[in-house]
């Protein structure tokens, strides 16, 4: 699965026009279902009411009800898009958000390549870790504005919406990029020079969790790519727990809850045993598709998991492989000092795109 191939995503267009495609009409999505424990991954082509996906139409009923339910157990609810209003000055864009009364404003900074645009652009947590094509602009999203992963409950996002609000920081990252591409539409290329039918979203560690969450919850994105998210990002639960359990020192969701506050209250309680969960990541990878994904994992790290990393990201390939696009996900693995050597390669690969 070569990335070169991946990053034709950007520039072909599969992103959709609105925050969530579609569901088919039909489609009912359980509010109160029980889940028997599953030790293996579940099966992303079964609903749950037991109906195998027999077309590829059906499986926009499965991405809505993969979408609750990891809202509903794991990350909090994403809130509906609010009043939104924004302003350009200086490269610098300024989002603000109002709902009930209350208003929140935060700003993402554009880096423009040379030329008149209008061009793909890649949203990066804090800033890019990754090679940048010629060609591409760069938007930085600065996160822990719009979410403090610690203390809970701090940030524009909880301002908004009061700072006993039960999402994490995961999902409320992901609001902060659905509004910065709600700005880059309501202001139009010929003002920003972006392409918004042409965007990617990356970040590297705790910011690759975010930026994989971000691409899953917003169909816009036509590119996602998270770097060394490891266990709450492109990593298994269950694949990671048993990884644990033989012996390997890496972050399970018992120990991952412990810390920052990235996920929903509601998940402390299913942590200890994630065989409950009616869902794992590779459907949250599975949400993505059939936009172009491509996880960067880094092998040399066993805390990061990435044994559940390759596992997780091939169940979710096998979503990719049913919808037909196959090409448009793939996995890199390889040491950080390996990846060093890499980089000039990666980066001549990228640059036609």
């Amino acid at each position: 699965m070569r990335s070169s191939l991946l990053i034709t995503c950007i520039c072909a267009g599969f992103a959709a026009s609105q925050e969530y495609s579609p569901t088919s009409a039909g489609c009912s999505i359980p509010t109160s279902a029980s889940y028997p424990k599953a030790k293996k991954l579940p099966d992303p082509f079964l609903l749950s009411d037991g109906t195998r996906l027999s077309t590829k139409d059906q499986w926009s009923c499965k991405r809505a009800e993969i979408r609750d339910q990891i809202q509903r157990y794991e990350l909090g609810t994403k809130p509906p898009k609010p009043t939104v209003s924004s302003t350009l000055s200086n490269n610098k864009i300024t989002i603000t958000s109002s709902e009930g009364g209350k208003s929140a404003s935060f700003g993402v900074t554009l880096k423009l390549p040379s030329g008149n645009g209008p061009f793909p652009a890649l949203i990066a947590f804090e800033g890019t870790s990754i090679p940048v094509p010629a060609g591409v602009a760069v938007i930085t999203f600065p996160n822990h504005d719009v979410a403090a992963d610690d203390p809970r409950g701090k940030g524009i996002f909880y301002n908004l919406y009061g700072s006993s609000h039960p999402a994490g920081a995961l999902i409320a990252w992901a609001w902060g990029v659905s509004r910065t591409i709600d700005a880059l539409e309501q202001l139009g290329s010929t003002t920003t020079k972006i392409d918004t039918s042409r965007l990617a979203v990356t970040g590297c560690s705790r910011n690759g969790k975010g930026a994989l969450i971000a691409g899953a919850f917003d169909d816009r994105i036509a590119l996602v790519l998270p770097q060394e998210g490891g266990s709450g990002g492109p990593g298994c639960w269950r694949i990671v727990a048993d990884i644990k359990k033989n012996g390997t020192k890496t972050e399970d969701a018992t120990q991952i809850v412990q810390g920052d506050s990235w996920f929903a209250t509601a998940f402390s309680q299913y942590a200890p045993d994630t065989t409950q969960l009616p869902y794992d990541h590779h459907m949250l990878m599975a949400l993505v598709a059939p936009r172009g994904l491509l996880v960067i994992e880094n092998s040399g790290i066993d805390y990061l998991g990435p044994i559940s990393t390759y596992g997780c990201s091939i169940a979710a390939r096998i979503v990719y492989e049913s919808l037909g696009v196959q090409n448009n996900m793939g996995v890199s693995q390889a040491s950080r000092e390996l990846r060093k050597t890499l980089l000039p390669s990666l980066h001549a690969s990228l640059e036609p795109h």
